[in-house]
C-alpha cells in the first residue's frame, strides 16, 4: 500500500493533483454536456418542429459564440483571476440550459441555443483552464497536467453522453437539460482551487510538492506586446489553422454522428454508446499525448494525429455500415479526438509563455469554433439537400490533410523574428 501511495503522490506531484484534477472535473461537466447536444437534436426537432437545418444553424452560431467569448474570458482572467471567471461561467452555462427549457417560442429558443450557454462554456473551457493550470504546476509536469485536463473533456463525454441518453429516454429532453444545469451548479465549488493565496508565491522547491510558484503577472503593456507579436507571427497562424481543422471535424461528428447512425438504420441507443467509446478512448489518447509532448516533436505529433483522422474517415466511408464498424470507427477516432489539444497548447505556451496561454489559446479556439460553426451548420445543410453526409466526410478528409500540410514547416519553439522579452520571461 505504501508503494502504491508513493506512486500516486509522485504522479500527482508538482501541482498536478491540486490543479489539473479540479480543472479536469470542471471541463468534464461542461464539455460532456456540449458534446452530448447531438443526442438532443432529434427530440427537440420532434417537439418543436423547428427543422434540423435551423436547429443546426443555431447550434453552429452557439459554437461561434463560444469561440468569440474565449479570448474575452482569457482577458477577464488576467484581471479578476480564474476562480471568479470559472464560477460565473459555470453559473451562466447552467442558466443557458434552463433558458432552453423555459423559452416560450421558437425564436427565443433559437436565441437561447445560440447564445445561452455558449458564453458560460467559454469561461469554463479548455483555454482558460489550461492557462490557469500551466501557470501553477511545475514546468516538468506541464505536459502531464495538460493531458489530464484535456482528458477531462473526454471523461465527460464518456459519462455524460450515456447519462444524457438515458435521461432523455426516461424523462424527456427538457428534464434532461435541467439535470445538466444542476450538475453544472454542483461543480462550481471546484473553482476555489484557483483562488490566489499567499502560498502561491512560494516555490515548492521539489517537483513532488503540492504546487509550483506562480510568477508575478505581466504588466498590461507586456501582455499587449506578446499578443501583438503573436498576431504578426506566421508560426502562430499555422498552429491556429491546423487546430481549426480539428474544430470542424470534432463538432461535425459530435453533433451529427447520431444522425449518421440513425440514417444507417441502427438503434438510437448506439449513438450514446458511440460517443461514450470516443470519450473513453480519448482519455487515454489525451493523457498519452500530454506525456509525449515533453519527449517528442509536437509538430510531428500533430501531423500524425491529423493523418490518422483522414485515414480513419476514409476507411469508414469505404466499409459497410454495421454496428461493429461504427464502434471500431469510434475507437479509432477516440484515440485522436482531443489529443491535438496538448501539443497545440504546448506549442503556444512554449513560444509565448504559459502566462499568455489563456488569451492566446482562447484566440486560437475562436478560429477552432469558427470551423466548428461550419462543421455543425454544413452538416445539417448537407443532409437536408442530399439526404446523406457523404460530401461532408470528403471535406473532413481534405481538411485533415491540409492540417498535416500546415505543420510541415513548423519547428519546436522556432519561427520568424524575435519574441518580446516578456514572452520569454513568462515561459
Amino acid at each position: 500500500m505504501q508503494r502504491i501511495a508513493s506512486i500516486v503522490r509522485q504522479f500527482l506531484g508538482g501541482g498536478v493533483g491540486a490543479y489539473a484534477l479540479p480543472a479536469a472535473a470542471l471541463l468534464a461537466v461542461i464539455m460532456g454536456q456540449r458534446s452530448s447536444f447531438g443526442l438532443f437534436l432529434s427530440p427537440i426537432n420532434s417537439s418543436t418542429a423547428i427543422g434540423l437545418a435551423t436547429l443546426s444553424l443555431a447550434a453552429a452560431v452557439g459554437q461561434l459564440t463560444w469561440g468569440l467569448a474565449q479570448p474575452v474570458a482569457g482577458m477577464l482572467t488576467d484581471r479578476y483571476g480564474p476562480a471568479r471567471v470559472i464560477a460565473v461561467g459555470a453559473a451562466l452555462f447552467a442558466l443557458g440550459n434552463v433558458a432552453l427549457v423555459v423559452a416560450p417560442n421558437a425564436p427565443s429558443f433559437l436565441v437561447a441555443l445560440a447564445f445561452g450557454g455558449a458564453v458560460g462554456a467559454a469561461a469554463g473551457g479548455a483555454p482558460l483552464l489550461l492557462g490557469a493550470v500551466n501557470q501553477r504546476v511545475s514546468p516538468a509536469r506541464r505536459g502531464l497536467a495538460t493531458g489530464i485536463v484535456s482528458a477531462g473533456g473526454s471523461a465527460g463525454q464518456l459519462t455524460v453522453a450515456p447519462a444524457s441518453q438515458a435521461a432523455i429516454a426516461a424523462t424527456g429532453w427538457m428534464n434532461a437539460m435541467l439535470l445538466g444545469a444542476l450538475l453544472t451548479l454542483a461543480v462550481i465549488p471546484l473553482a476555489r482551487a484557483f483562488r490566489a493565496r499567499s502560498g502561491d508565491e512560494r516555490s515548492s522547491g521539489e517537483e513532488g510538492a503540492r504546487s509550483a510558484p506562480i510568477r508575478a503577472p505581466l504588466s498590461p503593456a507586456s501582455r499587449a506586446a506578446v499578443r501583438r507579436a503573436a498576431l504578426r507571427d506566421p508560426y502562430y497562424w499555422l498552429v491556429t489553422a491546423g487546430f481549426s481543422a480539428c474544430g470542424f471535424h470534432v463538432s461535425f461528428m459530435t453533433t451529427h454522428m447520431p444522425g449518421v447512425i440513425e440514417l444507417c438504420g441502427m438503434p438510437a441507443s448506439l449513438a450514446g454508446t458511440w460517443l461514450a467509446i470516443v470519450g473513453g478512448c480519448n482519455i487515454v489518447g489525451s493523457i498519452v499525448s500530454g506525456m509525449l509532448i515533453q519527449k517528442r516533436s509536437m509538430p510531428h505529433m500533430l501531423m500524425a494525429l491529423y493523418a490518422a483522422r483522414a485515414v480513419g474517415v476514409l476507411c469508414f466511408l469505404l466499409a459497410p455500415k454495421t454496428p461493429v464498424v461504427m464502434l471500431l470507427f469510434a475507437l479509432w477516432m477516440g484515440v485522436t479526438y482531443m489529443a491535438a489539444l496538448p501539443p497545440t497548447s504546448g506549442l503556444i505556451a512554449r513560444r509565448y509563455g504559459a502566462a499568455n496561454l489563456s488569451t492566446l489559446l482562447g484566440l486560437t479556439m475562436l478560429f477552432h469554433q469558427a470551423a466548428s460553426f461550419l462543421g455543425v451548420w454544413l452538416g445539417g445543410v448537407a443532409f437536408e439537400v442530399s439526404g446523406s453526409y457523404d460530401w461532408m466526410w470528403m471535406l473532413d478528409i481534405a481538411l485533415a490533410l491540409a492540417a498535416v500540410a500546415v505543420h510541415l514547416p513548423l519547428r519546436e519553439g522556432g519561427s520568424s523574428g524575435p519574441l518580446p522579452g516578456a514572452a520569454r520571461a513568462a515561459a
